[in-house]
C-alpha cells in the first residue's frame, strides 16, 4: 500500500461518507463499538462524528495492511479561538515511508492524506493550503483564509492573520477507548453538537451542507444558501446525503 492508495481511500470515504451529529440531535447514544459503528455507516449507510469515521477508517486501513496510529487533538474554535480538551478530535498518522496525517471525521478538512512534516505548505485537490507547524511537542495544523472555505466549528483568523489554526495535537499513539469520556461529553454537553443539527459531505467539487434549517451547497466558487422547511429534513437528507432516518 503506497501514498497513493491512501489518498484514493479517504476522498472515497469523503465523498460516499457524511460527517453528521443526527443520532445527537435525536438523543440516540453513540457508543465506541467498532461492530455497531460498522452497522451504523456501513450497513445502515449512516454518517457520523470523528470518533465513529477516524475509528472506523483507522480499522479499514489496518485491515489493509497501512500502519496506522490514533491521534488526540484539540479543536480550535470560535470566535476567540478557544481550545478544546484534550481527546476533542481523533486523526490519524499513517506510516509509509514517510509518516501521513489523515482525516475523514472534520468536515470540510484537508481532502487527501498531507504529508506529516513542519513548515511545509500542502495544497489538497481542491485548491486549498494547509500548514503543519511544530512546537515543542505540539504540532499546530494551519489553514490558509479563503473565502471559499466554511467550517462547521473552527475559529476566524485572529487579528486578521492570513491563517487560522484548526487543531493542535501531538504524536502521542491512543487507542479508541481512550476517547470514551469526552465522546459522552460530546453527546450531552457539548455546545456545538447538542446544539445545532448537522449532516455535510463532499463532493467532487464542493460540498451540501445541512445546518440547523439551512441547506448551503457549495460548487467550485460558488455558494448557495436557502432556508429549508422542517417538513422537507428526512427527504433531503435521502436525496442529497444518502440518510435514511
Amino acid at each position: 500500500m503506497d501514498a497513493d492508495a491512501l489518498a484514493r481511500l479517504q476522498v472515497a470515504h469523503l465523498l460516499a461518507v457524511p460527517f453528521e451529529n443526527l443520532d445527537i440531535w435525536h438523543g440516540t447514544p453513540i457508543a465506541l463499538d467498532l461492530e455497531a459503528i460498522f452497522e451504523k455507516v456501513v450497513r445502515k449507510r449512516r454518517g457520523g462524528f470523528c470518533y465513529e469515521l477516524n475509528g472506523l477508517f483507522a480499522w479499514l486501513l489496518a485491515e489493509l495492511g497501512f500502519r496506522t496510529t490514533m491521534l488526540s487533538a484539540r479543536v480550535v474554535g470560535g470566535s476567540h479561538g478557544e481550545l478544546g480538551a484534550e481527546f476533542d478530535h481523533l486523526i490519524l498518522r499513517i506510516d509509509l515511508e514517510t509518516p501521513w496525517l489523515a482525516d475523514v471525521g472534520f468536515g470540510d478538512s484537508f481532502r487527501t492524506p498531507m504529508p506529516l512534516r513542519a513548515d511545509s505548505d500542502f495544497v489538497d485537490p481542491l485548491g486549498r493550503t494547509y500548514r503543519l507547524e511544530l512546537r515543542g511537542d505540539s504540532w499546530d495544523l494551519r489553514e490558509r483564509v479563503d473565502a471559499s472555505s466554511e467550517r462547521l466549528h473552527a475559529s476566524a483568523p485572529l487579528d486578521g492573520e492570513e491563517w487560522r489554526t484548526l487543531l493542535k495535537f501531538s504524536l502521542t499513539p491512543r487507542k479508541l477507548s481512550d476517547f470514551e469520556p469526552m465522546c459522552r461529553w460530546q453527546q450531552i454537553e457539548s455546545p456545538f453538537f447538542t446544539q445545532h443539527r448537522f449532516c455535510t459531505i463532499a463532493t467532487a467539487d464542493g460540498r451540501r451542507t445541512l445546518m440547523d434549517d439551512r441547506l448551503i451547497v457549495r460548487s467550485g466558487t460558488q455558494r448557495d444558501e436557502s432556508r429549508i422547511d422542517e417538513r422537507e429534513v428526512l427527504e433531503l437528507l435521502r436525496a442529497l446525503f444518502g440518510v435514511r432516518l
